[in-house]
């Protein structure tokens, strides 16, 4: 730790490297691997497995292209410091599918705690009175809707548009155990952060071009940043 001259101590971010790229960055924007008992490489999304880890930094499609070559595999013996590593066909498919469930999860935790709105007249109101940190339209959202909500969020301070989540409104209602939800305004600084940090994992693994056009991540001007190793 760092104190600065006003006494302020700085939090230590812990920082690990991708074993694929050898890209070191804060291990909440990586992806770790965990070795099970019997040798099997499956995601560990929220980094809680016990025993040694290996983390990743790449895409999708990186990955699925260091697994055809054997090189996943090489690096991941390096790793975990054992030959005996057995990694399935189908992995990236199944961190995607965990990074997909971490963000419905999230969603879910945060409606739970009342710290977002749905419907669009409630979020509308919430983000022309400034009170909207991360604004969230459904895939198959109408153009006018999100027109009409990212403006009344520009004119409560916020962003310039909100983020187009990568599935529909049948998914989103699911996640928030509501029904129809095409829009969703989180309203509390430290949960539009985590929302935001694990929606940005999510997106960033599928890349770009299967990723859903328009709407750059962004959270409210000013807003708090969350310590995202908190529930």
């Amino acid at each position: 730790m760092r104190t600065r001259s006003n006494d302020r101590v700085d939090a230590h971010v812990p920082e690990r490297t991708c074993i694929l790229s050898r890209r070191t960055a804060p291990r909440e924007e990586l992806v770790r691997l965990a070795l099970s008992p019997d040798h099997e490489v499956a995601p560990d999304v929220r980094a809680r497995a016990p025993g040694r880890g290996a983390w990743i930094g790449v895409d999708r499609s990186a990955l699925d292209a260091a697994l055809l070559k054997g090189k996943l595999k090489a690096a991941l013996q390096r790793a975990f410091k054992t030959s005996d590593v057995n990694v399935p066909a189908n992995l990236a498919e199944r961190v995607e599918s965990a990074l997909r469930q971490a963000v419905l999860d999230r969603l879910g935790m945060e409606a739970r705690s009342g710290n977002l709105v749905t419907g669009a007249e409630r979020v509308e109101t919430a983000a022309r009175s400034g009170k909207v940190h991360y604004l969230i339209h459904a895939q198959d959202a109408g153009a006018d809707g999100c027109k009409r909500m990212d403006q009344a969020w520009r004119v409560g301070g916020g962003g310039p548009r909100g983020m187009i989540f990568p599935e529909d409104r049948t998914i989103l209602s699911m996640a928030l155990g509501r029904e129809n939800v095409v829009h969703i305004a989180l309203t509390d600084p430290a949960a539009a952060a985590r929302v935001s940090h694990a929606l940005d994992r999510w997106r960033n693994f599928i890349g770009p071009e299967r990723g859903p056009e328009g709407g750059e991540p962004a959270l409210r001007i000013g807003s708090a940043q969350a310590d995202l190793t908190k529930e």
